[in-house]
């Protein structure tokens, strides 16, 4: 990341009083186009303390907004700055002396309380207590205008007050002020906004390779340095690679993870993986038309910055070449990993290899117990297996990939299963795929039909949409479980569907060669160009079920942007297409009727719809069509392409994203059989149709980020199959009583609701209630019918800073919470009910400061943080199972002397 100014602007933040703002290059697309945003009075915060503050996040690799006019006069508020704080992931007001004499800063500041995601204050030369209680020189100020306020700018200065930081009063230095709080962000930004790469659940025996990469990582190094990891396919590269990138992640700012670069490039070209590399880094979208241009702008913008990039599955030194082609490139302390089935390629590297680790096979003993983790889920087998056992781990060769995918195969099989594979595995001398087919060969047909969908076409997509290409979705569900268990897909935490690249290809091989189930015949195309020329040269091909006219990542802008010229297809281009299943177009559309020319078509994912383009003709006949996603469109309700979508009688799943114009949900009455409804990020949506009370099937109802949705329908109360619903809006005022008709709801989140102050009373009629969160709403107290939820699980509250007084007690009563997270809130007091939580394993009260101490706890809980006044710490020596434990407390805090022994105890 990289705060940037425009460019007439960029040497300094010199003009403060002109009528400018220093915003870094928006970001098409993206919900968080910048890090931070800074709210300031320039008559009395320094030039120079701004300049040091801006510069000193700049330098830390943080993306800034920061807008330095805070003297306009009878201007309305900027829509770029109230599109800067709602896409800014933290907003810090600089409340100074003067900040309040500032009518456009209070207007900043009403609006960051209302709809800023996270809140970080900085006190400058004030003292918070003076701001929340207008008092000191703070208050005189205040007094001399406060005939201009209104209640809403009172509270937002009363509330911002209530939130935790830095003043410069109480520092040494203003700079301490500064490098606390650049600091404080970047760790934020790291824990918040920068995941792990996910890597598999049972680790064997990588300790000993983990160790000896980390151990020449951790050496003294004035260059940027390149690590080799090379080895055949399926041995381990990748997974090694996951475990030192995330090893290393929080010690560098700029970090990129490329995987299955050789399977990328099949698809693209390489300049494609450098635009990808590019925003990575500089979280910026550049147009990378050239690769010679490409490798001009990482060896002119990398060069100053310390990067963490892996490269995973190079296959070619072309690739290596143009991502990371000599040490030069990138700053002093940077790591490059590459990953690689082909050692030639490092030998042949411009960029010096610092350390080549040959991947080794896993040794008997680990392969063995990698095995039975997931043939058994322990490491050692029923005696009556043992023998065999040993027999299947000695032909995988201490290869992990086949080692998971045959134990995963033979979990809860009966012996003569076990005696047939070994028989097939003991015919000839196998390769991977050798094996990897056998795995695949003893799916039932059904389930061959779900592998080669994954593998071909569903790749990142989620896997509750994936299932309705099934006409049995339920038995579809369940194939997809049977492939997870058996390790051949993966469910990532997001819910979409992944597999190990070795196994897409041998999807991919099963398709091209016929070798598919008897009952379906079938092809696909995944590459943009080769669809493209299919249908451009009406190809003769009655057995392609999917086709691709775009890039192969879901994100229309940061893979290759806009095109700058929509593509018309005709009807005769399809003819030969009628058994198509999956369709993916960008910027497209028609100038024909489709008349049962996309019969068979049952998913269609559309980017970039333009209002004046549609599938214009009303006798496009979409009978099977189960789910439609659109996205980054500017059409409104009233675009005519609705008419024609309305054929789509068995629609399971709409998804409507980014699209920026609409005011209305459309009339969705057609739609009985919908299950999955998204409405997300739709900035003008003021409505839903009170049609949605019609959808009798649904079951999932999301209005995340719709910012200007202040009701949900009264007609939501009607949706009685509904499972899960999610309107993380920040003008949301309320939520609807006839919520207790959802007697089947299993999530409900509430988050950044910051005009949200009440939850009904009626809440306590959702008996099954698993997970509902309400972090950063202004929700002042919880009902006590909170503790009729006998099922929730989880209950998040995290930086409610509005809510207040007690919890009650009936919080006792959720027997099946295992997470509770209050955190930020001025809460006074918990519960003694508390410690009847018996399922809770995961307790955060972190920043409820005016807690006075801490009450017996369950013994069942692993992780415990909190803030609280004291005098004494809490008895601890009863929670045996603690894992973690971070309390913060007043100096004058006493140690129980039981706490000692639970010290001693932490894992």
């Amino acid at each position: 990341m990289e705060a940037m100014l425009v460019a007439e602007e960029k040497e300094s933040t010199q003009g403060a009083s002109s009528s400018s703002s220093f915003p870094p290059k928006p970001i098409d697309g993206a919900n968080d186009q910048y890090d931070v945003f800074l709210s300031f009075n320039d008559s009395d915060t320094p030039k120079e303390f701004m300049d040091r503050l801006y510069h000193s996040l700049n330098d830390a690799g943080i993306c800034v907004f920061m807008d330095c006019n805070s003297t306009r006069i009878g201007e309305e508020f900027s829509p770029v700055l109230l599109n800067a704080i709602t896409c800014s992931k933290i907003s810090t007001p600089i409340i100074s002396q003067h900040y309040a004499l500032s009518k456009w800063c209070l207007r900043e500041l009403t609006h960051i309380m209302v709809i800023a995601n996270l809140v970080e204050p900085i006190f400058y030369e004030v003292d918070p207590s003076d701001v929340r209680c207008l008092k000191g020189s703070f208050g005189e100020a205040f007094d001399l205008c406060k005939h201009h306020f209104d209640e809403k700018e009172k509270q937002a200065l009363k509330d911002v007050c209530c939130i935790r930081g830095p003043a410069t009063k109480r520092y040494p230095s203003r700079y301490f002020v500064i490098d606390y709080f650049v600091d404080t962000i970047r760790e934020h930004l790291r824990k918040c906004y920068r995941p792990f790469v996910p890597v598999p659940k049972e680790l064997v025996g990588l300790d000993g390779q983990l160790k000896k990469i980390m151990s020449r990582i951790d050496g003294p190094s004035v260059n940027a340095r390149m690590i080799g990891i090379y080895g055949m396919g399926g041995i381990g590269k990748t997974t090694l690679a996951e475990c030192i990138y995330n090893q290393l992640l929080n010690k560098f700012d700029h970090v990129c993870f490329l995987p299955s670069i050789q399977e990328c490039n099949m698809r693209c070209d390489i300049n494609h993986l450098q635009k990808k590399l590019i925003y990575n880094i500089l979280k910026e979208i550049i147009a990378v038309p050239t690769v010679d241009l490409g490798i001009n702008i990482i060896k002119s913008r990398f060069t100053g910055k310390k990067v963490l990039i892996v490269l995973d599955d190079i296959d070619h030194k072309d690739q290596l070449d143009a991502l990371a082609g000599e040490g030069c490139w990138f700053a002093s302390g940077s790591i490059i990993i590459v990953t690689t089935r082909n050692k030639a390629i490092l030998d042949q590297s411009n960029f010096k290899i610092d350390y080549e680790h040959e991947m080794s096979e896993m040794d008997e003993g680990h392969s063995f117990i990698l095995f039975n983790k997931y043939a058994f889920g322990n490491p050692h087998p029923p005696s009556e297996l043992a023998s065999i056992s040993r027999q299947i781990t000695s032909i995988a060769d201490g290869l992990p990939l086949a080692l998971r995918i045959l134990g995963s195969g033979l979990k809860d099989l009966h012996r003569e299963s076990w005696d047939y594979i070994l028989e097939e595995l003991n015919e000839s001398p196998l390769d991977l795929q050798d094996v990897l087919e056998i795995s695949y060969d003893a799916l039932e047909d059904e389930h061959k039909e779900i592998f080669l969908d994954i593998a071909c076409s569903f790749i990142g997509k989620r896997r509750k949409f994936a299932m309705y290409m099934s006409d049995n979705h339920g038995y579809a569900s369940q194939g997809i479980k049977e492939l997870k268990l058996r390790s051949l897909a993966k469910i990532e935490d997001d819910g979409k569907l992944s597999m190990h690249y070795q196994l897409r290809g041998l999807g991919k091989d099963i398709i091209r060669t016929g070798r598919g189930p008897e009952s379906r015949t079938y092809s696909g195309l995944w590459i943009d160009e080769e669809a493209f020329r299919v249908l451009t040269e009406k190809k003769e091909t009655t057995i392609m079920e999917a086709i691709c006219h775009i890039e192969y990542s879901d994100h229309p802008f940061l893979d290759y942007g806009p095109a700058d010229h929509p593509r018309t297809y005709m009807n005769e281009q399809f003819e030969k297409l009628q058994r198509l299943r999956f369709v993916r177009l960008r910027n497209s559309t028609s100038s024909e009727d489709f008349d049962k020319l996309f019969s068979e078509v049952r998913w269609i994912q559309w980017f970039c719809i333009q209002s004046n383009l549609s599938f214009c003709s009303t006798k496009l006949h979409l009978p099977k069509l189960v789910v439609l996603q659109l996205s980054y469109s500017s059409i409104t309700e009233d675009w005519k392409g609705w008419s024609s979508i309305t054929t789509a009688k068995q629609l399971k799943v709409l998804h409507l994203e980014n699209f920026d114009l609409l005011r209305c949900s459309p009339d969705l009455s057609v739609f009985l059989e919908l299950k999955i409804l998204i409405l997300r990020n739709c900035c003008n949506l003021k409505q839903v149709h009170p049609s949605i009370g019609k959808l009798k099937s649904l079951v999932c109802l999301d209005l995340n980020n719709c910012r200007r949705l202040k009701k949900l329908p009264g007609e939501v109360g009607e949706l009685e199959e509904l499972k899960e619903l999610i309107f993380d809006s920040p003008v949301i005022i309320e939520i609807p009583k006839s919520i207790g008709s959802l007697r089947k709801l299993e999530k409900l989140s509430a988050r950044h609701c910051k005009s949200l102050r009440e939850i009904p009373y009626s809440i306590g009629e959702l008996q099954n209630l698993e997970h509902m969160d309400m972090s950063h709403s202004a929700i002042e107290r919880l009902p006590c019918a909170i503790g009729r939820l006998k099922k929730l699980r989880s209950l998040s509250l995290r930086y409610c800073h509005n809510l207040k007084g007690e919890i009650p007690r009936e919080i006792g009563d959720l027997s099946s919470l295992e997470i509770l997270e209050i955190t930020e809130a001025r809460v006074i007091d918990m519960p003694e009910s508390i410690q009847n939580l018996s399922s809770l394993q995961h307790l955060d009260l972190w920043g409820c400061c005016n807690l006075p101490s801490l009450l017996e706890l369950p013994s069942s809980l692993k992780y415990l943080r909190a803030s609280f006044q004291g005098p004494r710490l809490p008895e601890l020596s009863h929670l045996i199972h603690l894992e973690k434990l971070d309390l913060s407390w007043k100096q004058s805090t006493l140690i129980h002397p039981g706490a000692s022994e639970t010290l001693c105890c932490l894992n």
